[in-house]
């Protein structure tokens, strides 16, 4: 289960980067429209919190430390503050419909948001790597007098 844990968080490391190359793909499609960000939504709504979830449960059965599996819950926090952010950003706009300085404020705090969730995947990935390492049997060292016969 430990492996599983591993495979499971680095999984969702690797689509939290893609959510990158996303909303990259959304910000150059031209010509804009409601689908440019589809990917990237899609993904953020229902990919990623399934394997934030997914994270969870396999640090549980792994049976992790219990701040390791409490850190497992820290991207689906995150993610549910993205959701959050995108709405506030797109509700901040003027009668016309176009960006206002604090709408385009909380549209760089999504990004930054998501850095951060990157960030911490990036650490429950370490720690759940450390984790599945096996025990090493503590061994005593040898004095150099018995190692080669040498002082």
């Amino acid at each position: 289960m430990r492996r599983a844990f591993v495979i499971v968080s680095t999984v969702l490391l690797v689509v939290f980067a893609l959510q990158f190359v996303f909303a990259a793909v959304g910000a150059f499609t031209r010509p804009q429209g409601d689908s440019s960000y589809a990917l990237h939504s899609l993904t953020g709504m229902a990919v990623i919190p399934a394997l934030c979830i997914l994270t969870t449960l396999s640090a549980v059965l792994a049976k992790a430390p219990g701040r390791l599996i409490a850190m497992t819950l820290l991207p689906l926090g995150l993610t549910l503050v993205q959701a959050l952010l995108a709405a506030l950003s797109g509700a901040f706009t003027d009668a016309a419909g176009g960006s206002t300085t604090v709408g385009l404020i909380v549209g760089g705090l999504h990004a930054v948001n998501g850095i951060i969730a990157v960030h911490v995947v990036v650490g429950i990935v370490r720690a759940a790597s450390r984790f599945a390492q096996p025990a090493t049997a503590s061994i005593t060292p040898k004095s150099s007098s018995t190692v080669g016969g040498a002082a």
